[in-house]
């Protein structure tokens, strides 16, 4: 594995996606436990510093498997989130997406769209994908809006895949092919 070097990966207009810097640790750590992003995401595991710094570590180099991006402001560097390229299939030119966005101050400002398009245009065009998929709870409809809008497709639906505050709940699969990807992307 070849360790990634601090340049930025993809340039936006109010954010940049990078990679991990090991400085980003502290920032990094606080994002994950922000108690929204982990019901947003159904994630109930807590994690230590260690742990955290020994994810920086995996994912500061280069995998074939995967693609890390944190989202930072593009005036301030100001790390706010991360968009990730997952369970990438070359074979198949298939992935799955996912995004987290830190703190009420960072929702609701289009960086998370903007960061979903920048990684996508990463996915279908640079990576030559075929297929993105993500899975999506019921209870975020706020997310679903911003991936049907962007262009994602309800697939289906997982019946009581995650199990929250005394309830379960649903997953929507929703998925993107890379001919929706061109004319969406013609028509905004």
């Amino acid at each position: 594995m070849t360790t990634q070097s601090n340049k930025l990966l993809i340039e936006g207009d109010a954010i940049d996606l990078r990679y991990v810097r090991e400085s980003d640790l502290e920032r990094y750590y606080t994002f994950i436990q922000d108690a929204e992003n982990t019901r947003l995401t159904g994630t109930q595991k807590e994690f230590t510093r260690e742990e955290i710094a020994a994810w920086i570590r995996k994912i500061g180099v280069i995998n074939e498997d995967r693609v890390d991006l944190m989202i930072v402001i593009k005036e301030t560097d100001e790390l706010i989130g991360e968009v990730v390229l997952n369970d990438i299939d070359s074979i198949n030119r298939s992935a799955n997406i996912r995004i987290g966005i830190q703190g009420t101050e960072h929702r609701g400002k289009g960086y998370g769209t903007e960061a979903m398009k920048l990684m996508l245009r990463y996915g279908f065009e640079t990576l030559m994908l075929h297929r993105i998929e993500l899975g999506v709870y019921a209870f975020n409809p706020r997310a679903i809006h911003v991936y049907e809008k962007i262009g994602f497709q309800r697939e289906g639906i997982q019946r009581d895949v995650l199990y929250w505050d005394g309830e379960f709940h649903d997953s929507i699969a929703m998925a993107m092919l890379e001919e929706e990807f061109r004319s969406h992307r013609l028509r905004t």
